[in-house]
């Protein structure tokens, strides 16, 4: 059926080529420095790289590019077709080899690539052209296929760019000009940086700044969501990324869970309308036909089901945080920020075009074959619900890993991550991932197992079956190639890119929506604003940055002060265990420990005396209770700060500014404070202007703060908003959608919307 209709578009071309030989021309070229653009008039822009081999095939009056170089227009060249008939066309066309280089995904490429070589000489600085294409990447692209990198580090937009053409051009000539799809992890997040300057580091020389999606979440406000993923795609798209390995729509339910701050919270209906949002402003460009243009980004939306509720907060990419577990019965929640919010768009792209499964194993949920295996393997959670129940029929990516193994004496080491099938082999895993859903293989340049897993396949299910399943791939994985652009120009101008990565509108946004997160909790006796060039006690504190509060406010000592402030972080479980503790194991314990969000000693006498995933081994431990054993924060000491300088104030106020990571019990600073304001990682700048009065908080709480310990062992790790609550010594209950500004506690329209 489908060589039938080949041959019928081909006809249809020889026809149009026949009625139209005498057309006159529509299109003229423009030259842009190392490539050149084709505009048709009244149809799409091409781009062409100078040196490139591809020529234009002219055709009813218009341009097309040769991608195959075979001197005829086939469909999945002709701009003038639909994504889907060019996709299908084009994976018809494709090797099993060059379908396999498509699925893979590789786990990373920086630019440039400091411990690559570039033409058999090691990057040397200075010498080495930081826009050229390392041997790696030359191999990766040429003998390997690949046409999906995930871009970590970038000297300057400017570089990106330079690089982004260079690669794009090199791709353009191999394996049917397949242009690559890059990606990247979020890169507009704030990591305070301590500069006190109206922008962070300059326009044309860093990308935009914003709050992590915690304090987005904080703002309660989807419109403004929305306007930052239009500012994320056109910053991505200069600088060649067309792909986003986000949102992270996960429920965060599981306050101790420690990716809970990259979140939009535990709230169903909140954290759905602002993964709808992201997802629209990142995907649609404005005016373009069906909402794709050269400014939209594929967003990748993960994890699917969700992989907010590891048990005990232990995360799945360690074998000790391998189970997701669901005490109260409650996935659906988990499932709303997906079905209800990336598969139910606003804007023209109708939902998100790519999902990641996460690592977890979805503990019983499997209905259907009763299977504990980690996600991106579950038949049942992707072909039967996303794929069947759901409809979604874009690509499914695994997330990075799961076909190498664990280390089995080690399960605190970040390795393979192949839950729940340790036993097969990776060619073994990698068919029973492609044939419960999968797409693609996150984080892997090495096409064996793919190729094999066709191989095995070929002898179970046939080579007919086996060769439509992988064309099935290659088609999703075309189309979202297709919708953004690249087949017809994939190239950057690097002075445009330069000009818009960073620019001053940007930062602007970027460092509003920064102050916009800020959430004061207490406020007694109007002790906030500080104005500027009060007398400030700071105490000191190893990475606050004392430059910048000396520029707002005149610092001294506590006996000369008006008022203090005290910089601090929450509790921080995350560098003493993760939940995981070797030494205990080594010692004959099961190796597992509570994660306390605390400031003080914490033991466990409230823990389940059975874990919930009971009697699955994976690394020798069937019960993997911590009951009544013991832990302790890495960051004790800025609790008894708080406490000092109440003392050393003698009754003079004291203002808390706590860098919140994960829900805190309050109870060992609040009664300490007569002001509270919570951030989430966020500039000096931003943060100093709410402090003395520039901007009013208008933050709300997007979880619950514990009233202590046990009510966290107590709740669901699947349930949002099941945990007593903190009450303050003035009466206030730190409650989702609790915040104040300097009139007292808020209740405006988000309040009633959301709580």
């Amino acid at each position: 059926m489908k060589n039938i209709k080949r041959m019928i578009l081909a006809a249809a071309f020889c026809a149009g080529t026949v009625f139209c030989t005498h057309a006159e021309n529509t299109w003229h070229e423009v030259d842009k420095g190392s490539y050149k653009l084709i505009i048709n008039d009244g149809g799409a822009t091409l781009g062409i790289f100078k040196s490139s081999v591809i020529k234009m095939i002219d055709q009813d009056g218009y341009a097309f590019k040769d991608l195959n170089q075979n001197g005829a227009l086939d469909a999945y060249e002709d701009w003038r077709l639909s994504v889907n008939e060019r996709a299908d066309d084009l994976a018809s066309r494709m090797s099993i080899e060059q379908i396999a280089g498509l699925m893979l995904y590789n786990p990373g490429a920086s630019v440039p690539e400091i411990g690559q070589k570039y033409n058999g000489k090691k990057y040397t600085k200075g010498d080495t052209d930081p826009s050229a294409l390392s041997d790696f990447v030359k191999w990766s692209v040429k003998d390997l296929k690949l046409r999906h990198f995930l871009i970590r580090n970038i000297a300057s937009p400017s570089i990106a760019a330079k690089w982004n053409n260079n690669v794009q051009a090199l791709a353009e000539e191999h394996d049917l000009g397949i242009p690559l799809n890059n990606s990247s992890d979020p890169r507009h997040t704030s990591y305070g940086k301590k500069k006190l300057a109206e922008f962070v580091i300059g326009a044309s020389k860093d990308i935009s700044k914003w709050p992590r999606a915690i304090g987005l979440a904080a703002s309660f406000d989807p419109e403004l969501v929305k306007a930052y993923g239009s500012v994320v795609s056109s910053e991505y798209r200069a600088m060649g990324i067309p792909t986003a390995l986000h949102p992270q729509v996960d429920l965060a339910t599981e306050p101790r869970w420690y990716r809970f701050p990259f979140t939009y919270g535990e709230d169903p209906k909140l954290a759905t309308d602002m993964s709808r949002a992201y997802i629209d402003g990142l995907q649609t460009t404005r005016g373009a036909q069906g909402g794709w243009g050269d400014h939209s980004v594929n967003a990748m939306v993960k994890h699917w089901p969700g992989g907010g509720s590891g048990e005990a907060g232990r995360d799945a990419h360690f074998g000790y945080g391998a189970f997701g577990v669901f005490p109260g019965n409650n996935l659906n929640d988990h499932l709303k920020p997906f079905v209800d919010g990336a598969f139910k768009l606003n804007g023209g792209t109708g939902k998100a075009t790519a999902v990641m499964p996460y690592y977890t194993v979805s503990f019983g949920q499997d209905t259907e074959y009763g299977e504990n295996v980690g996600n991106g393997f579950s038949k049942y959670l992707l072909k039967d619900m996303l794929r069947g129940e759901y409809g979604y029929d874009e690509v499914i990516c695994s997330d990075w890993g799961i076909l190498w193994d664990h280390n089995k004496k080690d399960i605190s080491r970040m390795q393979g991550k192949s839950w729940g099938v340790e036993k097969l082999t990776p060619t073994e895993r990698a068919l029973k991932a492609i044939m419960a859903g999968v797409d693609q293989i996150g984080g892997s340049n090495d096409p064996k197992p793919v190729i094999g897993a066709f191989e095995m396949g070929v002898k179970e299910y046939g080579k007919e079956f086996m060769r439509k399943r992988f064309e099935q791939s290659a088609a999703r994985l075309l189309r979202n190639i297709y919708r953004v652009g690249l087949f017809e120009n994939p190239y950057l101008d690097p002075v445009t890119s330069s000009q818009l990565v960073g620019s001053s509108e940007f930062m602007t946004k970027g460092l509003e929506a920064q102050k916009r997160s800020v959430i004061m909790l207490k406020n007694n006796n109007n002790a906030l604003p500080v104005s500027k060039k009060t007398k400030v006690y700071l105490p000191n504190r190893w990475g606050v940055n004392r430059d910048a509060y000396a520029e707002c406010f005149d610092l001294v000592p506590a006996d000369q002060a008006e008022v203090a402030i005290v910089d601090i972080d929450s509790p921080s479980p995350y560098g003493g265990n993760n939940g995981y503790d070797v030494e205990d194991r080594k010692k004959g314990g099961n190796g597992y420990m509570p994660i306390s969000l605390q400031y003080a000693p914490y033991a466990a006498h409230h823990a389940r005396e059975k874990s919930m995933a009971h009697g699955i081994d994976i690394d020798g431990v069937k019960n993997r209770s911590y009951k009544g054993k013991s832990t302790q924060v890495v960051n004790a000491d800025h609790a008894q700060m708080v406490r000092a300088t109440k003392a050393a104030m003698k009754g003079k106020p004291v203002v808390v500014v706590l860098n919140v990571h994960l829900p805190m019990v309050f109870s060992e600073v609040e009664p300490f404070a007569d002001a509270i304001l919570v951030h989430f990682n966020i500039e000096s700048n931003p943060l100093l202007d709410v402090i003395s009065g520039g901007f009013e908080p208008s933050g709300l709480l997007p979880y619950q703060m514990p009233a202590n310990m046990r009510t966290v062992e107590e709740q669901f790790e699947d349930v949002p908003r099941d945990m007593e609550c903190y009450k303050d010594t003035v009466g206030h209950v730190y409650d989702f959608a609790f915040g104040m500004n300097w009139s007292g506690v808020i209740n405006d329209k988000r309040v009633k919307k959301y709580k």
